[in-house]
């Protein structure tokens, strides 16, 4: 009798495998899903604060899961940002600290013995990919992403092409992807959705070993172009918006024009959370909800670029500052986690974390030794509840404007900047837990704090000879 019922189990299990309810992957590793927004600020979701912008299916995610409410990205602009997640490495170690532009076409490569994520992930069984923008190496170049883990790539090479959204080109895998009827004048094939759909693919087609799918997506970075939807009228209407004057046409300088600057962006985010609704829905329909975990980041603060206004919005959530800047608004960034019956529902975490935890995180949920350097914990202690090891200190550098440096030690941040110039430029100091708005520069009350932040920031400064920042003639 117990045998009769050892082959009736294994002959249901079969049928529900063959009718496509239960699939037939392997559940002892979770498949990861990790989505990075563009240039997103932290106040542009509903689960954060936002009023006037639609996120409901990014809302949801939060509720199904759990929310950060201090969580930090790599830096405060694109390239370095992405090398810290990818890497496990602040940017005062990672390959590439800034946006170093490369001809023809690509950015800055990360150099061939770095590490990442993909690698990683590829190394524990997972199929790798990654749609949408890359920016850390040209096509065939050590940064290429089908030479730092990705078996596939769909998506911008070029992170300053991708300030198009409607290029002439994009790529698969190594292979040029043409778009002859996008010009400069004429808008037809929306670059997002072909790469939305060549991800949801990759979903389709994971059946028979886990996958990590990094969705490295261009929105709602500038420029502020939408294609046809009913949410940019509905939004026009919404914020009575009058139009700009605007150059037309456009000459294919710059970012395109947008005469409704607030009703695009809004569009954008909002088809931002559609995409991130379909992806959940895919999870769903393979019947993967519950061995897969979604986490969803924006790679820095809210811009001011193309005509777009954070502040009407209220994008940066009250903090101080924008994108490229190191005070909150340029690098504390969303950031959430979902996964069904292993995270608890609608969590919130004061967890101090950022870009280079999420490496070490993916090693502890795949059971994977990490063999080389790391700036990172791994939170899913935090993630399931339980005690969580913490940072002594987050340190950022930023190479532009003069060059900028920042450092979080529990409740304190300390900035400085035109470090570039001036090697005993000032430390501001801000108490986060009294003044989260960095308001008041307290240095002047606190001169012990200020000279430990002072040698700390000089010991995760290594100086690189592709992106010098401390070097004084």
């Amino acid at each position: 009798m117990v045998a009769q019922k050892k082959i009736m189990k294994k002959l249901w299990i079969a049928m529900l495998m063959f009718s496509g309810t239960l699939s037939a992957q392997d559940s002892s590793k979770p498949n990861i899903i990790l989505i990075v927004a563009d240039d997103l600020g932290i106040g542009d979701l509903g689960v954060y604060g936002q009023k006037k912008i639609r996120t409901p299916n990014i809302d949801a995610l939060a509720k199904n899961g759990m929310r950060f409410n201090q969580f930090y990205a790599g830096t405060s602009v694109c390239a370095p940002s992405r090398a810290s997640l990818l890497t496990g490495l602040n940017t005062g170690h990672t390959a590439i600290r800034g946006n170093k532009e490369m001809q023809p076409e690509g950015q800055f490569p990360l150099p061939e013995q770095s590490f990442t994520i993909a690698e990683l992930l590829r190394n524990a069984g997972y199929r790798t990919g990654d749609f949408g923008k890359w920016g850390l190496g040209q096509v065939g170049s050590t940064g290429d992403p089908l030479k730092q883990g990705f078996d596939v790539f769909y998506g911008y090479n070029c992170q300053r092409q991708s300030h198009n959204y409607y290029p002439d080109h994009l790529w698969s895998q190594d292979i040029k992807v043409n778009l002859p009827e996008n010009t400069f004048t004429t808008f037809k094939t929306y670059a997002p959705q072909l790469i939305q759909e060549q991800a949801l693919k990759f979903i389709d087609n994971s059946k028979n070993k886990p996958f990590f799918l990094y969705l490295s997506y261009t929105l709602p970075h500038a420029a502020l172009q939408v294609e046809a939807d009913p949410a940019f009228e509905q939004y026009k209407q919404a914020f009575k918006e009058k139009p700009v004057p605007v150059q037309t046409p456009w000459n294919g300088q710059g970012y395109a024009p947008q005469e409704f600057p607030h009703a695009a962006y809004a569009t954008m985010v909002h088809k931002l959370d559609g995409y991130v609704g379909q992806v959940v829905a895919a999870v769903k329909n393979k019947g993967l909800e519950n061995n897969t975990i979604i986490i969803f980041t924006s790679d820095n603060g809210p811009h001011k670029e193309g005509g777009n206004d954070p502040d009407f919005f209220k994008s940066n959530m009250g903090f101080r500052g924008y994108k490229r800047d190191l005070y909150e608004g340029g690098i504390r960034v969303p950031m959430i986690v979902s996964w069904p019956e292993h995270i608890k529902r609608n969590r919130v975490s004061e967890h101090i974390a950022a870009f280079w935890d999420i490496l070490p995180t993916f090693a502890e949920l795949t059971q994977q030794k990490i063999t080389t350097n790391t700036d990172g914990l791994s939170f899913v202690s935090e993630l399931f509840g339980k005690r969580q090891e913490i940072h002594e200190q987050l340190y950022w550098e930023f190479h532009e404007n003069g060059g900028r440096q920042a450092l979080r030690m529990d409740q304190w941040k300390g900035y400085r900047e035109n470090v570039i110039k001036d090697e005993f430029a000032p430390i501001e100091l801000y108490d986060l837990r009294n003044d989260p708005g960095e308001k008041k520069n307290v240095a002047r009350k606190f001169p012990g704090i200020v000279s430990r932040m002072r040698e700390v920031m000089l010991l995760q400064h290594v100086e690189s000879d592709d992106f010098p920042l401390m070097r004084y003639e």
